[in-house]
């Protein structure tokens, strides 16, 4: 059984494909030539980005609604829909390695769709019964996904039961084909409360489809590679980032029956430009490899390789510390709100980087609202490492200034149904980790 860890221990895969096909029908218009209109297709796929301290993520699908109006009422008319009978559970963490066979493609159905413009969908899901994890439930990692007693409901919030509202412009043309990616952030998209309850609420956002990206292999001492266990003990991860900002995230493969991929990774499906590739592991000091180019929407950037002269790359041992402390939402309304946590790196004559994330656990069993608590761990006190993308490979690293090891800012934001919340006090929030873990870092969040 392959283990997923917490995003903040990095043990988790997260790049993957759930293929949901509509086929557009006829539309009512005309072809040019006097006749019925082509048929049209649409395409919509789900994946998932990062997940949080889980074994499992398990959400039961129970149709696909499509409107031309983004406004549209749950009972109107002119909705067309996609329904799975029966509805079929899916956990989203076997779904994101597309470094394994047939990119983890799984087709749920079709339908068809006049040519024209559409701006919603909804993702509908089984409503769980009661408090009984028997529709959508987490659990943890480390704990045995056979075990039903093991199961934490995702409580379903009353707002997403008529389904997961996405505005998204698009057009059906006659005769063409329309593909959507829906990147199903299942990190974000939990709420842990102090009262050890589970919510949804689902971050999902419209990414590219076509299959491009940065690859690459790590070296085999990272992983335990034994057959039949948790690969990926050291908690790997690799991650594509713009300016500090994680645009994608994945663990390498750690399959032993495949070994020409045990250690390949895959960032897949970026947007064109440049990217900063980190990469992270516990007991590790973190290694980055500056301004990868992504050329175009096919292009497949490699970092390392299998052999030489380009070999798997590898990373230097690290002591290691945490941080911890309270986020503060400035006069929210509820506890509803989701607070997000990243522990970053500024580099000298290299970019900002973020080395760890995780979300706030909300202290819903005391006043005052809107109080979240969060830890970092484990963060590396060593020294990271740098190198500047350049052809041909390898990547030539040199160890940063004493001055960087173990120095990190805290940054938080926040996300409630009424607000953003980006504004951070005090920032930075600096710490040091030379001289151990820091605990009661607290900052306060304002929209």
């Amino acid at each position: 059984m392959k283990k997923h860890g917490c995003f903040n221990r990095y043990v988790l895969n997260l790049v993957g494909w759930l293929t949901i096909g509509l086929l557009a029908g006829c539309g009512g218009g005309s072809d040019g030539g006097g006749g019925t209109s082509a048929p049209g297709i649409v395409s919509v796929s789900l994946t998932d980005a990062p997940a949080c301290g889980y074994e499992q993520v398990n959400v039961t699908v129970r149709k696909v609604r499509i409107h031309q109006s983004d406004s549209a009422n749950d009972n109107g008319p002119g909705w067309s829909e996609i329904t799975l009978n029966p509805p079929r559970t899916i956990n989203l963490l076997n779904l994101n390695d597309p470094t394994q066979p047939h990119l983890a493609l799984e087709s749920l159905g079709e339908t068809t769709l006049a040519a024209g413009h559409y701006t919603q969908l909804r993702l509908v899901l089984v409503d769980n019964t009661g408090n009984q994890a028997d529709a959508n439930w987490i659990i943890l990692a480390g704990d045995d996904p056979n075990d039903p007693t093991k199961r934490h409901a995702l409580e379903t919030p009353s707002a997403i039961r008529s389904g997961i509202k996405l505005i998204n412009q698009f057009t059906v043309n006659s005769g063409e084909r329309v593909d959507l990616l829906l990147d199903f952030d299942a990190c974000h998209s939990i709420v842990h409360t102090g009262s050890n309850k589970y919510i949804l609420k689902p971050v999902i956002k419209v990414i590219p489809t076509v299959l491009n990206g940065i690859e690459g292999y790590l070296d085999a001492s990272l992983f335990t590679n034994q057959p039949n266990t948790n690969n990926n003990v050291n908690n790997v991860l690799v991650t594509a980032q713009v300016n500090g900002q994680i645009v994608r995230a994945v663990v390498p493969n750690t399959n032993t029956a495949t070994p020409e991929l045990f250690g390949k990774f895959f960032l897949a499906r970026l947007e064109p430009g440049h990217y900063d590739v980190v990469i992270t592991a516990d007991g590790r000091a973190t290694k980055v490899i500056s301004g990868v180019p992504v050329p175009t929407g096919t292009s497949i950037t490699a970092v390392s390789t299998k052999s030489m002269p380009a070999p798997p790359l590898t990373l230097e041992s690290s002591t290691t510390q945490s941080v911890s402390g309270t986020a503060i939402l400035s006069n929210p309304a509820d506890d509803d709100g989701t607070v997000t946590v990243a522990a970053k790196q500024s580099l000298t004559d290299g970019p900002t980087i973020t080395v760890k994330t995780g979300v706030a656990m909300v202290l819903d069993a005391a006043a005052p609202v809107g109080d979240y608590s969060y830890t970092l761990t484990p963060l590396p006190v060593a020294r990271p490492w740098l190198g500047a993308y350049s052809t041909p490979l390898p990547v030539s690293f040199t160890e940063q200034p004493a001055d960087v090891g173990g120095i990190y800012t805290i940054h938080g934001s926040g996300r409630t149904l009424a607000a953003n919340y980006n504004v951070q006090t005090p920032s930075p929030l600096t710490v040091d980790l030379n001289g151990g873990s820091q605990v009661n870092q607290n900052f306060t969040l304002t929209p």
